[in-house]
């Protein structure tokens, strides 16, 4: 008799045993299967608002928001040259609802040129790289030039006193123009914004003589004659200018520069939220409507995988380095 309770008991441990097995392993399959996302996600843009960046976010946010029946919330945090918005990324909590839409200069060029309290390589994970961007020079319409070499003979003859605008130190405006000035031996004062907005409206009022930005922040202002567009930066002519040459074309061979916006997080988001939001942030983009949205303003989707996009990073970190050192580039 007691042998008999006593093997009811094992078998009533056994059964009990089980279910907590099951039990804790359906709690780990929730918890991994879990919907994402299932509150707002934050967007950060380190660039105040108006800028191309801060565009291409809110156009990818708002097909996100549908997707995802989500808020996603842009936070501007300009300043630094991107390295606030930047160190307010990397110091987030690590769960994928905070992201930043990054350039490749407040990932890949900044490190080389500030100190910053976080280290992009390490301290952010890549998603993807959302869009490549088109990046335009165009000098305000009484400037009296009608083409680079225009430019570079009003440079020599005045040396020094041409000022251009950039979106701040360090950020891609400011290194392009570097690059300029130093392939074709020539001298212009930098006036340095907080951001793409408020150097395109300064450009535009007259207070500085040109900048390079990308098409997509100055691609309306050319339109509107409020700005003339004498070269595009990149390898080939940009359709939506087609009679705006290359650098290259107008006596500057060799010179390229190609700018891109891409998602990262903090490092340490598990690797199955980072792939949901790459997964979904490619799907929103190869959608019709925002993939035509974004080749009408000059930027190009990439929506590369997060591999690829991490080896991108790393790869323009070493180029833009050795361009920094070699030129002697510093952020003033």
């Amino acid at each position: 008799m007691h042998t008999f309770i006593a093997f009811r008991r094992l078998i009533k441990i056994g059964m009990l045993s089980s279910l907590l097995v099951m039990s804790i392993a359906s709690s780990r399959a929730q918890t991994t299967d879990q919907p994402f996302p299932v509150k707002p996600v934050t967007m950060i843009v380190a660039f105040p608002a108006g800028g191309g960046t801060d565009i291409v976010a809110r156009k990818v946010g708002q097909s996100l928001n549908a997707l995802w029946n989500q808020p996603v919330i842009i936070e501007n945090k300009g300043g630094a040259g991107g390295t606030i918005g930047t160190a307010l990324t990397a110091r987030a909590e690590p769960n994928g609802y905070t992201v930043m839409l990054a350039t490749l200069g407040n990932i890949a060029i900044n490190p080389h040129l500030y100190k910053m309290d976080v280290d992009p390589l390490k301290d952010l994970a890549a998603i993807t790289n959302v869009v490549g961007v088109d990046f335009v020079l165009v000098v305000k319409p009484d400037l009296p030039v009608k083409n680079v070499q225009d430019l570079i003979n009003l440079a020599k003859q005045k040396p020094g006193k041409l000022n251009y605008s950039s979106s701040g130190m360090g950020g891609a405006p400011h290194l392009a123009s570097e690059l300029l000035m130093s392939m074709t031996g020539t001298s212009f004062t930098h006036v340095p914004y907080k951001g793409s907005g408020p150097s395109i409206a300064d450009l535009v009022g007259g207070q500085v003589d040109f900048t390079v930005d990308s098409l997509v922040q100055c691609l309306p202002q050319i339109q509107a004659g409020r700005l003339k567009a004498i070269a595009v930066l990149g390898s080939k002519r940009s359709p939506l200018l087609p009679d705006v040459p290359t650098v290259a074309e107008s006596g500057v061979p060799g010179y390229e520069f190609t700018n891109w916006f891409g998602l990262v997080a903090p490092a340490g988001v598990p690797n199955e939220i980072l792939a949901r939001i790459n997964r979904d942030v490619i799907k929103v983009l190869n959608e019709p409507g925002l993939h035509a949205q974004l080749d009408k303003m000059g930027a190009t989707v990439i929506a590369s995988s997060r591999e690829q996009f991490t080896a991108q990073i790393h790869a323009d970190s070493l180029k833009w380095g050795k361009i920094i050192r070699d030129a002697n580039i510093q952020a003033e």
